[in-house]
């Protein structure tokens, strides 16, 4: 089956990521512009909220794509929406190299909702942001 992000999912990325309108670099020096976009930003970069919510769009299909490859057993919603969070953040490779893909794909769900609190780090650093961020993730993926 192939998945897609619920609202509710979206919704989860928009309020960790925050909506940000010109260019920054983040914790882990990385150009970010929008909700979390880092492909083409940019130093200098100002964007429209109908752009952000654009780039958004677009950066969810390649993370959902991922997520929908990289795991081999089937998944509630509230699992592939965290998933898809928790990969936009992370990455994608990070995400299919993950100790939490291999919980899941050995349906050891317990264990897998445990990952998420080991990536709490950006830049070295445990960010409190980042900390919150996998509670959510955490949540959602158990269903709560």
């Amino acid at each position: 089956m192939v998945y897609s992000t619920s609202q509710r999912g979206i919704d989860l990325i928009k309020q960790f990521e925050g909506m940000v309108l010109k260019a920054y670099l983040c914790p882990a020096k990385i150009w970010t512009i929008g909700y979390g976009h880092t492909r083409t930003a940019k130093p200098g970069m100002v964007i429209t909220e109908e752009q952000a919510e654009a780039l958004l769009r677009a950066d969810l299909v390649d993370f959902e794509r991922a997520v929908n490859h990289a795991v081999t057993v089937p998944l509630q919603q509230h699992q592939f929406d965290a998933l898809v969070s928790f990969a936009f953040n992370v990455g994608a490779s990070a995400f299919r190299g993950s100790t939490l893909l291999q919980r899941v794909n050995a349906e050891r769900w317990t264990e897998a909702a445990a990952e998420f609190d080991r990536w709490t780090r950006g830049g070295g650093k445990v960010l409190s942001g980042l900390v919150r961020r996998r509670q959510a993730e955490r949540a959602m993926f158990e269903g709560r």
